[in-house]
């Protein structure tokens, strides 16, 4: 099992324990985190499903593909560390993983 905390903007935390294989938004719907919507499923159509990267762990998370950079550009939050959490495949690698919400999501 991999464990993601996400963290709401205000601080609420969300500990998930998912299976490798998936990605991280699938790790936040199929266990009701707020602030993921993911209204496009997670074809990297939409950016409802936004998080920021702790910084310690934007090396392995991997960079920005140029789809979901074109969509991150659309928004008004976006960060240096910001990532579609669609687009960040659930690894072993990743057992502990933070990400933060953007407020503009709830």
């Amino acid at each position: 099992m991999v464990t993601i905390q996400f963290i709401e903007h205000d601080g609420t935390e969300h500990r998930v324990e998912v299976e490798p294989g998936g990605t991280v938004m699938q790790a936040a719907v199929i266990n009701a985190v707020p602030g993921i919507d993911a209204d496009c499923g997670g074809a990297c159509s939409c950016a409802t499903c936004h998080v920021y990267v702790d910084p310690e762990w934007q090396e392995r998370v991997g960079a920005v593909n140029p789809t979901e950079d074109a969509m991150l550009s659309l928004s008004a939050d976006r960060k240096e560390n910001s990532r579609l959490s669609c687009q960040i495949p659930v690894t072993e690698a990743l057992d502990g993983l933070v990400v933060r919400t953007p407020e503009f999501q709830y």
